[in-house]
């Protein structure tokens, strides 16, 4: 007997209307249940009040997860709601996974592309599907088509067909991009002798900001592991930058270490892993995480909304 191959499937579904929307999901769902197979939603609230309405008493068996909470990182979607339900199923799982909506920001986008990107590789040789579904009339030329280079298969209402685009890790490469340093900054470089004055300048000048209670400890700590892999990774130094934006209290990480994986903090630590928790307790931590990692440097951003 010959074993089954795992497979994964990520097709991107573009809508432009709730009917187009709920005709490409709710079968999804649908299909999935009568398989038996494990099937979570992660949307936002808006869309996910309209799937749970549409599927009546069958979304009782469908893990409903509102997407402007559970995702509101980017960095966070992968270990905290794809693989977290994926992982805690043995065979095939159907997931609906919108990490991309309106309302995003553009400094939040370029991560948001990232993930769809690598989750290509998060679940290769998994048994799952990942339906992600785009607005295709509210979103812009720019997203679409890289949802296109995201996703090997695309779906709209005429039908499904393969992405002539697809190149997920052009996408990777595309959003390392240098990001704008700021207009003004506190600046604080750093040794092993100094993290622990790297810790207070960062939670003072932080706190000035208006970063008060568990999210100031927040900020704290995970700026304190950036800080730290700095010294590991890093030469030995690092620099430490604060300042306000758009609403976010913004910290920035810069050492001459070189971040080549794209995917760290971006999955799962196994129960006896020693060890490589720092960048997915980050992700765990703040609002949004930027990297732009080169083989001169690293810099981690790292975003709290006051």
């Amino acid at each position: 007997m010959v074993a089954e191959v795992a497979t994964f499937e990520h097709p991107a579904l573009f809508y432009r209307d709730q009917d187009e929307y709920l005709a490409g999901t709710v079968p999804f769902v649908r299909s999935a249940l009568r398989a038996g197979e494990p099937v979570a939603v992660a949307v936002p609230s808006e869309n996910l009040a309209a799937i749970t309405a549409a599927l009546g008493e069958e979304a009782s068996a469908v893990r409903l997860i509102d997407m402007t909470r559970a995702g509101r990182n980017p960095g966070r979607i992968i270990p905290g709601v794809l693989r977290a339900f994926a992982d805690a199923h043995d065979g095939p799982v159907r997931i609906i996974g919108e990490p991309i909506w309106p309302g995003r920001s553009v400094v939040e986008y370029p991560a948001c592309a990232q993930h769809e990107a690598l989750i290509n590789h998060a679940f290769a040789g998994r048994a799952a599907t990942i339906l992600c579904p785009y607005d295709a009339k509210a979103l812009d030329g720019e997203i679409l088509a890289d949802a296109a280079a995201t996703h090997p298969v695309l779906v709209d209402a005429t039908g499904r067909r393969p992405s002539p685009a697809f190149a997920p890790d052009a996408v990777v490469a595309t959003y390392n991009e240098p990001l704008a340093p700021p207009e003004s900054s506190a600046v604080f470089p750093f040794t092993v002798t100094e993290l622990q004055a790297a810790r207070h300048f960062l939670t003072d000048r932080a706190g000035r900001l208006g970063l008060t209670g568990d999210r100031l400890d927040d900020l704290a700590l995970a700026v304190a592991e950036l800080c730290a892999n700095s010294v590991v990774h890093g030469q030995g130094q690092g620099v430490l930058r604060v300042w306000s934006a758009d609403g976010y209290v913004v910290s920035e990480v810069a050492d001459r270490g070189f971040l080549a994986d794209p995917l760290a903090g971006r999955l799962p630590a196994a129960p006896d892993q020693l060890g490589g928790r720092g960048l997915l307790m980050v992700n765990e931590l703040v609002d949004l995480v930027r990297v732009h990692a080169h083989p001169g440097g690293t810099i981690i951003r790292v975003y709290l909304r006051c």
